[in-house]
């Protein structure tokens, strides 16, 4: 004999709401737990291989431009406490150091103000004698090779309001052949002519490519010698690039707006 119990309808209702209940929270702590688990790999992305920078003033020109965005590589000269989000000083000098070449592109923080990050290129490494004449880069009393090319012409890189720009366009190549392009905005201009500046140990001169519209290691009351400490990563490649003041949000612009032809380039 089989005996049958009648089930009530407000049973089933309860055990219904209960199995609906407990598969939302399961469904809610698992959205959580994956959110976390990114912020936590992109943390350790930014933290230990790249992070994201984009160029806010022309002072690069014309390797990189107002507008672009780029990868620095945080790996390739160690770590220093300005390379975890915030800056906390947890420790001093670097972790697994490495020092930049001449010619790298580098992010750092400011020296005066390390709460602001610069881009600039490597011209001196420690010991080294860096001076100008007549616009005319000197490296341990000799002059970098330099050659005419043709004018730069595009959004002007020397602070004026003018849409566009013809400015003289050169290509430096430094001791250890490493090659890019400077621009020239005006002969003798403030800083075409300086004193010798001797790289103390420990830090490293930088400069910008856009010559006469930099404010970089000549002006030791700005920016000075850069400690090693200070060094954020290399710029590695541009993944993003739009027209000096356009927005990136305005996607509906970017078929007229974006530089395609710098998108995934490598920076030099």
């Amino acid at each position: 004999m089989f005996c049958h119990r009648a089930v009530d309808a407000t049973e089933i209702g309860k055990a219904m709401s209960v199995t609906s209940g407990t598969k939302s929270e399961s469904g809610l702590g698992e959205t959580i737990r994956v959110v976390i688990h990114a912020l936590l790999i992109a943390l350790v992305i930014r933290t230990f291989l790249f992070q994201p920078f984009n160029i806010p003033s022309g002072s690069m020109k014309a390797t990189l431009l107002v507008g672009d965005y780029l990868f620095v590589s945080k790996y390739s000269y160690g770590y220093s406490h300005y390379s975890i989000p915030l800056s906390p000083p947890l420790f001093s000098g670097r972790i697994f150091g490495s020092e930049p070449n001449r010619g790298d592109v580098v992010v750092f923080r400011l020296p005066k103000d390390d709460s602001t990050d610069y881009i600039k290129r490597v011209i001196g490494l420690p010991g080294d004698r860096i001076q100008m004449k007549e616009g005319l880069l000197y490296i341990n009393d000799k002059p970098v090779v330099r050659e005419r090319l043709s004018d730069f012409i595009g959004e002007d890189p020397c602070g004026s309001s003018d849409a566009t720009a013809r400015v003289k366009r050169w290509k430096e190549t430094l001791p250890n052949d490493v090659s890019y392009e400077t621009l020239d905005c005006v002969d003798n201009g403030f800083y075409d002519n300086t004193n010798v500046y001797t790289v103390p140990p420990g830090n490293f001169f930088m400069m910008g490519d856009n010559r006469d519209n930099s404010t970089d290691s000549r002006v030791l009351s700005a920016v000075g010698y850069v400690p090693f400490e200070n060094l954020i990563g290399r710029a590695q490649m541009i993944f993003f690039s739009i027209a000096e003041g356009e927005h990136a949000w305005m996607f509906w612009r970017w078929p007229a707006a974006v530089r395609w032809n710098r998108i995934f380039s490598i920076v030099r």
